[in-house]
């Protein structure tokens, strides 16, 4: 580009993983053998690396690239922008290949499309005068057809239908360039972030002539305020005084602006489209440039039209040539994640808030994705999934909210941080990597305390997926594997009399015992303070004990009265999804005799498990492994695997919560063909943290217990609260 490089790369990531799978018992006494094996494994990954250099290092982004990133087999280098002519000559001596440039706008909608598909929170409106400056919008699956308004040197609009099919529709040659040059011009300022910052100083009204200023007030046969402004830098023709830097440089930022949103709005109009997004260096994450905008095509559109802006925005020409490069390899057949642990997240560029760290490399910004095994979907039960947004507070909102979390988790950072170390005792350098941890983690909660949009909205899940991010940089995959074997191995001991005792209840008895099993089972989450005090404390604190800890009905949510009815009176469900949450007494005492249930009822069902490991929730080869032993023990579980009515699925997720706009591709497909009619979701997480608003097309079960003083009291409860929402969609 005119002033940075952006340089995109792949790399293999090599990490730890924590496997299990099952001894083999044949011939030998198991009762006192562990419930399976745990090894940790090293794993190969994918993972994409873009960074940002400033040009005047461009020798040093060259030398980058040399030392790290060109092996024997390397011939060409894809480039794109202004600087693959500029640099040309100077990449090709340096690095001994051939430049193979790639065409500008192709290049920025490849890279347009892939964040939009990829990154949850990429989009965002901005507003300077409320607290949170960003505002970000919900991934809307279906991302086409929009409009893209480049502001460089010049405005392009272009049209975006599918991944392949775009045009150039028009265009402005008043645009960052004309800002710039005229700018200088009035100013004598040559450097483009300055005339910013000096515009961000002015007051345009010292310049421009207002509609108060030619009809004493508004005009109101045409609705004008008296504020808009008449004619841009009018009053230099009448006033005779000189007029100050600042001023200009605001006016001359107004008159570009309002020109080109009244462009974008005529061009969306034209075209009928809704979603206009906004780009180039005119852009580039400077507040003062998005407001004026944002103020303009909410002018021009009479409000029914939102100015969007990328948090990626300036990678998006890097990355769309990277994707042309890597064509063969189709990076676009899988789904990719932000690692959150290696990026450096949205910085608010206002001058006088944040000023720019910059190292002496000239790098400042750096963005990782990591490539998923699989394909991520929306799950198909989602009522309406363009307006589904998973986090129920959002914190980069709730000033009070996001004090209370970021702190919580400060301090419980150096108990993560000594549960990892503890959990691989046999390693030399385990609590120097913990520290490690803990360092990273702690710095990210301080960036997060100044910038809760950094990462777009600021949630719980965010905070806890974060966490999980830097316990796998630094090589903990699994600090919990431990405690979750042995947990399961205490939990499966205690199955067979759970079965008995609710057998020989009446059945309404039996209903209600099975719900307070699973709302028991809840209750061992270590993610949850107040409980993991309990379970370091009190070994012998089991099921019965954590089934007295329960609030008695009615409950602070409490519609069980009416899943009765249903069960009562309606027909038996044709298929159940449930989202199980935590290994041990949570999967087995609770969720496993509820499905049996639903089983014996003639109802379907698909238990679906983390793929990976976040605390001690249940992993997918966990979960087999537990199955199996049960199905050894009960004959309803053993038929139904058999005959395919029992069926395990991972959700392709890693997180103590539950995205359902972002599930494994597999159990979309499953979903649809059993016909899934009854979401059941348990646990903090999933059902409070997330999901607590989600709507469905059928029926849905929410449940939890609230281990959190703090959230219960946000919900009008007290700790150990009970949730049971059963929910019936509107017909």
């Amino acid at each position: 580009g005119g002033s940075l490089t952006k340089l995109a790369y792949y790399s293999t990531v090599q990490h730890k993983v924590a496997r299990v799978r099952s001894f083999d018992h044949s011939g030998k006494d198991i009762e006192n053998e562990p419930l399976y094996e745990i090894t940790v494994q090293e794993e190969i990954t994918a993972r994409l690396h873009f960074i940002k250099f400033e040009n005047t290092y461009i020798e040093t982004c060259l030398d980058f690239i040399k030392d790290h990133l060109v092996n024997t087999e390397t011939k060409v280098i894809k480039a794109t922008g202004g600087g693959a002519y500029k640099f040309k000559d100077l990449i090709e001596k340096k690095l001994g290949l051939k430049v193979d440039k790639e065409d500008v706008m192709t290049c920025l909608i490849k890279g347009c499309n892939f964040v939009l598909r990829n990154i949850p929170h990429e989009v965002f409106a901005y507003q300077k005068d409320s607290d949170t400056e960003f505002r970000f919008q919900t991934n809307d699956p279906n991302i086409f057809p929009y409009l893209l308004v480049n502001i460089g040197s010049g405005v392009s609009i272009v049209k975006v239908e599918t991944e392949d099919k775009f045009e150039w529709i028009g265009g402005s040659s008043i645009g960052g360039g004309t800002f710039w040059g005229l700018g200088a011009l009035l100013t004598k300022t040559k450097k483009f972030d300055e005339l910013l910052q000096l515009a961000s100083k002015g007051q345009h009204t010292n310049v421009d002539m207002l509609v108060k200023d030619v009809y004493g007030g508004a005009y109101q046969t045409l609705g004008l305020s008296g504020n808009l402004i008449a004619s841009s830098f009018g009053k230099s023709t009448t006033a005779d005084k000189e007029f100050s830097k600042e001023d200009m440089a605001k006016s001359l930022l107004h008159m570009i602006s309002n020109d080109i949103g009244q462009l974008a709005c005529l061009y969306a109009k034209l075209h009928n489209l809704e979603k206009i997004y906004f780009g180039g260096f005119f852009i580039r994450g400077h507040p003062v440039t998005m407001r004026t905008i944002t103020y303009s095509i909410n002018f021009f559109s009479k409000g029914e039209v939102q100015a969007l802006f990328l948090r990626h925005e300036g990678y998006l020409g890097a990355i769309g040539a990277f994707l042309k490069g890597a064509e063969q390899d189709n990076p676009n057949q899988y789904s990719w994640g932000e690692n959150y642990a290696g990026s450096s997240g949205l910085m608010s560029t206002s001058p006088d808030v944040y000023p720019m760290q910059r190292t002496r490399s000239g790098t400042f910004d750096m963005l990782e994705m990591d490539r998923l095994e699989r394909p991520l979907v929306n799950l198909p039960l989602l009522k309406d999934p363009s307006t589904y947004i998973p986090d129920t507070v959002d914190l980069t909102d709730d000033a009070m909210a996001r004090k209370y979390w970021l702190t919580c988790f400060e301090e419980a950072l150096d108990g993560v941080a000594k549960r990892a170390a503890a959990s691989q005792p046999d390693s030399m350098d385990a609590l120097e990597r913990a520290e490690k941890f803990r360092q990273k983690y702690w710095n990210k909660l301080q960036t997060l305390r100044q910038q809760p949009f950094a990462y777009g909205t600021l949630t719980v899940r965010s905070l806890l997926d974060t966490r999980e991010h830097c316990l796998n940089e630094f090589n903990f995959p699994d600090p919990y594997s431990k405690i979750k074997q042995k947990e399961n191995g205490i939990a499966l001991k205690c199955f067979h009399s759970v079965i008995e005792s609710l057998d020989s209840l009446d059945w309404e008895e039996r209903q209600f015992a099975l719900v307070k099993g699973l709302l028991a089972g809840n209750v061992f989450d270590w993610g949850a303070k107040a409980v993991s005090d309990v379970l370091e404390s009190e070994p012998q604190f089991g099921f019965e004990e954590a089934k007295s800890k329960l609030q008695e009905r009615p409950w602070l949510q409490d519609s069980y009265n009416q899943w009765l009815e249903r069960l009562k009176e309606g027909p038996p469900h044709k298929c159940a999804l449930i989202f199980a949450d935590n290994s041990g007494i949570d999967i087995i005492l609770g969720v496993f005799p509820f499905v049996r249930e639903l089983l014996s009822r003639g109802t379907e069902v698909i238990l679906a498990c983390n793929s990976g490991p976040a605390l001690n929730d249940v992993t997918y080869s966990e979960s087999l492994i537990v199955t199996e032993r049960i199905a050894a023990m009960d004959p309803i579980i053993q038929s139904a695997l058999k005959e395919e009515k029992l069926l395990l699925v991972q959700t392709g997720s890693s997180s103590p919560c539950l995205d359902l706009s972002r599930l494994d591709k597999g159990l979309a497909v499953l979903v649809r063909e059993r016909k899934t009619d009854l979401v059941i979701i348990e646990g903090m997480g999933r059902a409070i943290h997330t999901n607590y608003y989600a709507a469905f097309k059928c029926e849905s079960l929410k449940l939890a217990v609230i281990k959190n003083s703090w959230l219960a009291d946000r919900l009008g409860g007290k700790i150990f609260s009970v949730i049971f929402k059963y929910e019936v969609p509107c017909q």
